[in-house]
C-alpha cells in the first residue's frame, strides 16, 4: 500500500489537472510512434504477466479440490489418474503419495508463475522506460531549441522559474508516468477486466455477490480523493501566506525593530502558521484515511465471498441463487477478489499522476507551439560587411499593441559616430537599442543599417556584427578564458588575452587564483561589478563588431573602474558606430551626438556643448543629474 508521503505528493498534483486529454495523448502517441517497438514489447510482456496472475487462483482451486479436500467429479489438470478416480467415484484409490505429489507440482508451478511474472514485469518496465526516455530526450531537445529561438518579448512576459519547471519538473513527471505509473494502470485495468471475465464464466451469481462491494470502494475513493485535493489546495494557499509573511518580516526587519513591532509581527506569524498547520492536518487526515477505508472494504468483500460460499457448501440448498460451489471454488474466488481489489487503490492514486503528466505535456506542447515573434523572412539575405550607417525612419514601436513606446522617431547615425541617448525612465532609450539588433520589430517605419532594412536580412548575419554591453553583465560558470571567448568561439588563447589587455582587464585576471583558467561562479560570483563589466567588454572586443551598443555600462561601478572602462572605450570606439545609454557625464560629453528622449520622441539632439547652450530639456537634465560630476571629471587624473 502507498504511504502517507507518497499519497500526499500525488494528491498535491491536483492543481495540474489536464484540460485536453485526448489531444495531448494524441501528440504523445506521435512521439512514441518513433519508438513503437519498445512500447509493443512492453505491452506484450504486460499481457503475459497479467495472465500469470489470472491463472494462479485456478491452480490454487485445483490444489484444494484435487488434493487437500478431494471433491467427486473434479477435473484435475495435473494428474490424469487422480482425475479418473474422481470421475469414476473411486476416491479411495487416491493415495497420500499422489496428493503430496500433486500439491508439490502445483506449488512449483505457482512459484514459477510468480517468478516468471516478476521477470516479465521488470522487462516491461525497462522496455517502456527506455522508450519513454528516448521520447523525453527528443522533447527536451525540442524545448531547448524552442527556448533559444523565442523572442525576447516572450521572456519579458514569462518567469524563468516557470520555464525551468517545464523542462525539469514537467518532463520528470512525464518520465515517471510513462515508466511506472502508466504500466501499473494498464496492467491493473487489464487484470480487473480479465478477472471479471473469469469470475462470470465460472459462476455468475457468486461473481455478482463477490463484486458487490466494488461500487462502494469506487465511491469512497472518489470522495476521499476529492476531499484530500481540496484540503491540499487550502494547505498550499496557507503555505503561500506563511512564505509571504516570512519574506516580508525578514526583508523589513529594520522597520520592524525601528517601530517596536516585534511582538505584533511574531503574533501575526503564529496566526498564519497555525492556519497552515490546521490545513495540513486536515489534508493528511483524508490522505491517511484512503488506504484503511479501502482495506476495510476489501476485507468486507473477502468476508462476503467466504461466508456466502461457505454457506453454499455446508447447506444442501442454494444460497442467494448460488449452486455448484466447491471449497476450491471458494478459495479461487478469494484469490480473484484479492487480486481484483488490489489495483483499485493504485489506479485511483496513479490516475492523478497520469493527469498531472498529461497537464505537464499540455504545458510543454504549449511552449513548443508558442509563436516565434521575430523570425527571418523566407527570402532573407545575408547581411554584408557592415560599414556602420544606422537610420531610424519614422519608427513606431511598443511592447504592447495599444501602448506605443516610440512615436515617429527618426535619426541617422553616420559610420564611426558615437550617439549618446539620454532621457527619463520610460522615455524609450532601451527600446531604440533593442530595435538595432532586431530583438524586437518596429510596428511602423523602418530601421536600416547601411540602407538594408534589418527585417530583410538574417538575424544571425546581423547580430554577429553587433556588440552589446549591458549594465547587468551575465557571465557563465566557466573559465575566464571561455567567458571572453564566448564572443568568438574559434578565437585562440592569444587573441583572448590580447582582447583582455586592450580593455585593461588583464591586470586583475592575472591576480585570480588560476589566472585566465579560473572558473567563475554563477553569474561571475567572486568578481566585482566592474571586473565583470571589463570581462564583458573584452568579450565584445574579441567579437570585433562594427556597431557597438552600451546600455548603462558604467552606471553601477566606482570611479576608478569607470576610468579603466572609459580608457577601454577610447581604444575600441574609433571606427565603430556606437550607441550609448549613459548615466555618467564623461560618456555623454565625449559623444558625437546626444539625443534627448521624452515620451517616446526625440525632443533635442546635438553635441553636449550645443545642447547646454540651448538651455532646454537637456540643460535641465544636466543641471539636475550631471552637474555634480563636472568638478570630479575636470580634476586632474
Amino acid at each position: 500500500m502507498m504511504g502517507l508521503d507518497g499519497g500526499r505528493r500525488l494528491f498535491e498534483q491536483e492543481s495540474s489537472r489536464a484540460r485536453n486529454i485526448g489531444g495531448t495523448l494524441a501528440r504523445f502517441a506521435g512521439y512514441f510512434r518513433r519508438t513503437w517497438v519498445g512500447v509493443v514489447v512492453a505491452l506484450v510482456l504486460i499481457v503475459i504477466q497479467v495472465w500469470t496472475q489470472v491463472v494462479s487462483p485456478d491452480y490454487i482451486g485445483q490444489a484444494v479440490d484435487c488434493y487437500l479436500f478431494p471433491q467427486p467429479a473434479s477435473v484435475c489438470w495435473f494428474d490424469s489418474s487422480v482425475s479418473a478416480a474422481m470421475q469414476n467415484g473411486t476416491m479411495d484409490a487416491i493415495t497420500t503419495e499422489m496428493k503430496v505429489g500433486g500439491l508439490g507440482r502445483i506449488a512449483v508451478l505457482l512459484l514459477g508463475l510468480y517468478l516468471f511474472g516478476s521477470v516479465l514485469a521488470g522487462l516491461a518496465f525497462y522496455s517502456m522506460s527506455s522508450s519513454g526516455q528516448r521520447v523525453l530526450r527528443q522533447m527536451r531537445n525540442e524545448l531547448f531549441t524552442q527556448l533559444q529561438r523565442l523572442s525576447l518579448s516572450f521572456y519579458s512576459e514569462n518567469e524563468v522559474g516557470n520555464l525551468m519547471s517545464r523542462i525539469t519538473s514537467d518532463t520528470e513527471t512525464i518520465a515517471q508516468t510513462f515508466g511506472f505509473a502508466l504500466l501499473q494502470v494498464i496492467s491493473g485495468l487489464l487484470l480487473m477486466i480479465w478477472l471479471m471475465v473469469k469470475m462470470f464464466t465460472a459462476n455468475v451469481p457468486y461473481s455478482l455477490i463477490s463484486l458487490a462491494v466494488v461500487p462502494v470502494m469506487f465511491i469512497a475513493t472518489v470522495w476521499i480523493s476529492g476531499q484530500a485535493r481540496r484540503a491540499f489546495r487550502r494547505s498550499r494557499r496557507q503555505m503561500g501566506s506563511v512564505n509571504a509573511e516570512l519574506q516580508e518580516s525578514i526583508a523589513g526587519a529594520r522597520e520592524v525593530q525601528a517601530f517596536n513591532r516585534e511582538e505584533e509581527t511574531i503574533e501575526e506569524f503564529r496566526r498564519v502558521n497555525q492556519a497552515n498547520r490546521a490545513a495540513n492536518v486536515q489534508a493528511a487526515a483524508f490522505t491517511a484515511a484512503l488506504n484503511p477505508v479501502l482495506e476495510a472494504l476489501g476485507y468486507v468483500a473477502l468476508g462476503v465471498v467466504v461466508i456466502v460460499g461457505g454457506l453454499s457448501i455446508l447447506g444442501d440448498q442454494p444460497v442467494l441463487g448460488i449452486t455448484g460451489i466447491t471449497l476450491g471454488t471458494v478459495f479461487t474466488f478469494v484469490q480473484y477478489v484479492q487480486r481484483f481489489n488490489q489495483p483499485i487503490t493504485q489506479i485511483a492514486v496513479l490516475w492523478t499522476n497520469i493527469q498531472s503528466a498529461i497537464a505537464g505535456g499540455e504545458r510543454i506542447f504549449g511552449l513548443l507551439d508558442e509563436a516565434i515573434e521575430i523570425q527571418d523572412k523566407p527570402n532573407a539575405r545575408t547581411m554584408p560587411q557592415i560599414v556602420g550607417r544606422v537610420e531610424f525612419a519614422n519608427v513606431e514601436a511598443g511592447y504592447k499593441a495599444d501602448e506605443p513606446v516610440l512615436r515617429g522617431v527618426g535619426f541617422v547615425a553616420e559610420p564611426g559616430q558615437t550617439v549618446a541617448i539620454v532621457g527619463p525612465t520610460g522615455a524609450g532609450k532601451t527600446t531604440i537599442i533593442n530595435l538595432i539588433p532586431r530583438f524586437y520589430d518596429v510596428s511602423g517605419g523602418a530601421v536600416r543599417i547601411d540602407g538594408q532594412d534589418v527585417r530583410d536580412v538574417t538575424m544571425e548575419s546581423l547580430r554577429q556584427q553587433i556588440g552589446i554591453v549591458l549594465q547587468d553583465t551575465f557571465l557563465f560558470s566557466d573559465t575566464v578564458l571561455n567567458n571572453i571567448r564566448y564572443g568568438k568561439m574559434d578565437a585562440s588563447d592569444a587573441e583572448v588575452i590580447a582582447a583582455a589587455k586592450l580593455v585593461n582587464a588583464d591586470a586583475f585576471i592575472e591576480r585570480l587564483p588560476e589566472g585566465y583558467n579560473t572558473v567563475l561562479g554563477e553569474r561571475g560570483a567572486g568578481l566585482s561589478q566592474g571586473q565583470r563589466q571589463l570581462i564583458s567588454i573584452a568579450r565584445v572586443v574579441l567579437k570585433d563588431p562594427r556597431i557597438l551598443i552600451l546600455d548603462e555600462a558604467t552606471s553601477s561601478i566606482d570611479t576608478r573602474t569607470e576610468r579603466l572602462i572609459q580608457g577601454a572605450f577610447e581604444r575600441i570606439l574609433p571606427g565603430r558606430t556606437a550607441f550609448v545609454i549613459a548615466h555618467r557625464l564623461s560618456t555623454i560629453r565625449n559623444a558625437d551626438v546626444v539625443m534627448m528622449l521624452k515620451d517616446g520622441q526625440i525632443i533635442e539632439r546635438g553635441t553636449h556643448r550645443s545642447l547646454i547652450e540651448q538651455r532646454g530639456a537637456y540643460y535641465d537634465l544636466y543641471m539636475s543629474q550631471y552637474r555634480h560630476e563636472e568638478e570630479p571629471e575636470s580634476a586632474p587624473q
